[in-house]
């Protein structure tokens, strides 16, 4: 079985990634891109479905492990009866082929080894053929799917027809290297140089460590923040540009739960966010490429607008089950591919158009194809403003006029006015400010409950939701107006053991029933809304409580800094699919607007002043 979700270490090639477990076991990998069918499977189900194992022969349940300074070079050290081993995971950059790459080192005295390698191609569903290739190889094949599996020195490989024993022992300064390789499997294994182990560890850690010392963050949580900067640098598909939501697909949001999404596409929502955090840190190139692949990705018709796009931009992403997986913990149905790019989400109008703001103001040229863009775009938004969408949360449930849908529709027309003034478009500011003004108004009328004091979920409800805490954020209304101040108080009534829900749910007879989407079972805190929740206090000058929600969120990772979409503070462990984008997003984003109010408060300037730097309120 599958451990934790928080056992779970990551290392990647900046095309795709797999997931290392704290038992030595590779239980996750797709290959050759992210959102490749996986050849290890294991995390959704058993060893049956692809997995690599190697440790010490005893199988010790766990190792202590940590990333090897500011890399994507994990080890693993297991301290025996006979002696000290260490296990070095890692994927080289890519050049041609993926590689996973694992090295055994003795630290002291001798230590007993075993190794398990079984692909599975196809999601776990297909067995390839498999045969020695040589005197410390093998080769497994399946379809379109090969792998190799070449052991550089001498070892006791016993191959069968469901994959390969490996037995070996190390002793104190003894090395020994096996290199995993993927290859389509109409090209001969010997068309394809192997790496060698050493030389691509070398190279691997120049790479790293040469990507981390650009980060400009100096503030408080370094650590954390370059860590999170890294898994960003991971989860990037390095072709295009395009940032993943996360590494795995169906890990629930609910042990035993139907919640099960695939998360390794591309959300435009996640843009804006995401080109801030990379700017900032001082990753322009990073920036650059990502707002180039929304750029490609966005091209069409306005009305064509997904909330979601594939790696490459691809549109097509359509949803299925892969029913010959029992799930992680039995959640099912293990879902590939996701219908949200189906899904009208109208906030992602605001959230492109956002993105083209930060961007220009984060000194990304936007050429004169942007013009034309921007005006369908708007031309769209004015139009379809008023309609009901699936919101934010890409509810399964019936379409809602979404408070956070009606905002980002403003954030449209707010930052196409400030885009108007540098882009030869002034004739269109009458019209923008219009509508701006009118979804202002009406936002204000219908989406604020003065008996509960808040913003709400959508019109006609009385459900509170944490994306009302993006208001000041996105400048929508100053932080020291009275309806901020009352929402990010009454979101407080989201508290889960001091983390925060997406939205109030409502109890319904066999456990939670969400009111908008009718789904069943209930889903852990949501960790991107307590940072929101942080950066709220901090807008409102109360640092202090800001400060003890982030050591909170920050607390709850795992041992080598990794968080995924949730945390479930009554089970004590991580749920949904990881490790997650947005979660590492929100992690820089606040760090930054912490070290704001703090210089800010060394400078004797105040929290309103540090956002309206950031985010001016237009007139």
């Amino acid at each position: 079985m599958a451990g934790k979700i928080e056992d779970y270490a990551l290392i990647g090639d900046l095309e795709t990634a797999a997931l290392v477990g704290s038992d030595g076991a590779i239980d996750w990998l797709c290959v050759p891109r992210f959102d490749s069918p996986a050849s290890f499977a294991a995390l959704l189900g058993t060893a049956s479905h692809g997995q690599w194992w190697m440790g010490p022969a005893d199988r010790p349940t766990a190792g202590r492990r940590s990333y090897r300074g500011e890399t994507l070079v994990l080890d693993t050290v297991w301290e025996t009866v006979g002696g000290a081993v260490r296990l070095t995971d890692f994927m080289p950059p890519r050049r041609q082929f993926p590689c996973v790459i694992r090295i055994v080192e003795g630290i002291s005295g001798h230590v007993q080894m075993r190794g398990e390698f079984g692909p599975r191609f196809d999601h776990g569903r297909v067995v390839p053929r498999n045969w020695e290739a040589g005197e410390r190889a093998m080769r497994s094949v399946a379809g379109p799917d090969a792998m190799s599996l070449l052991c550089e020195q001498p070892v006791n490989m016993s191959v069968t027809e469901t994959g390969a024993s490996l037995r070996f022992s190390v002793s104190a300064g003894q090395r020994l290297g096996f290199v995993l390789r993927w290859t389509p499997s109409h090209l001969a294994d010997t068309d394809v140089p192997v790496p060698d182990s050493r030389a691509a560890l070398d190279e691997t850690l120049r790479f790293w460590l040469g990507w981390s010392a650009k980060c400009r963050y100096e503030g408080p949580a370094r650590e954390a923040v370059i860590r999170s900067l890294i898994t960003l640098k991971a989860l990037t598909y390095a072709p295009t540009g395009g940032i993943v939501a996360a590494a795995t697909c169906s890990l629930p949001e609910h042990p035993g739960g139907e919640r099960n999404w695939d998360y390794r596409f591309c959300w435009l929502r996640d843009s804006a966010f995401t080109l801030s955090c990379l700017m900032r840190s001082g990753y322009r190139e990073e920036a650059a490429a990502w707002n180039a692949w929304l750029i490609r990705a966005i091209a069409g018709e306005p009305s064509d607008l997904q909330p979601v796009y594939g790696i490459c931009g691809e549109r097509r992403l359509g949803e299925r089950s892969a029913p010959w997986l029992p799930g992680y913990e039995d959640s099912s149905p293990v879902r590939i591919g996701n219908a949200a790019a189906d899904q009208v989400q109208l906030d992602v109008y605001g959230e492109v158009m956002n993105t083209l703001y930060s961007a220009l103001r984060s000194g990304v040229t936007l050429d004169a194809r942007m013009r034309s863009l921007i005006v369908s775009f708007m031309d769209h938004v004015e139009k379809r403003w008023r309609d009901p969408d699936e919101g934010l949360w890409e509810v399964r449930g019936p379409p809602r006029h979404f408070v956070h849908s009606k905002v980002m529709s403003w954030v449209a027309a707010d930052r196409a006015l400030r885009l108007a003034r540098v882009m030869g478009l002034r004739s269109r500011e009458p019209r923008w400010r219009r509508m701006r003004d009118l979804v202002r108004r009406e936002v204000c009328e219908r989406g604020w409950d003065e008996g509960r004091r808040s913003f709400v979920q959508f019109y006609g409800s009385r459900r509170i939701d944490a994306s009302a805490l993006l208001l000041p954020k996105l400048g929508f209304l100053p932080p020291g107006d009275r309806r901020v101040r009352d929402t990010v108080e009454a979101v407080r009534r989201l508290d889960h053991d001091g983390f925060l829900r997406r939205y109030e749910v409502e109890e319904a007879r066999g456990g939670a029933v969400h009111e908008v989407d009718g789904l069943p079972g209930g889903e852990g805190a949501f960790l991107a809304c307590s940072l929101w929740y942080a950066d709220a206090l901090s807008l409102v000058g109360r640092g202090a409580e800001a400060r003890d929600v982030f050591d909170r969120v920050l607390s709850v990772r795992n041992d080598v800094g990794l968080l995924s979409e949730e945390w479930d503070p009554v089970g004590r462990r991580q749920l949904g699919n990881t490790p997650q984008a947005f979660s590492h997003v929100a992690v820089v984003n606040t760090a930054f607007v912490l070290d704001d109010i703090r210089t800010g408060a060394r400078g004797q300037r105040s929290a309103r002043t540090a956002w309206s730097n950031r985010m001016p309120v237009s007139p």
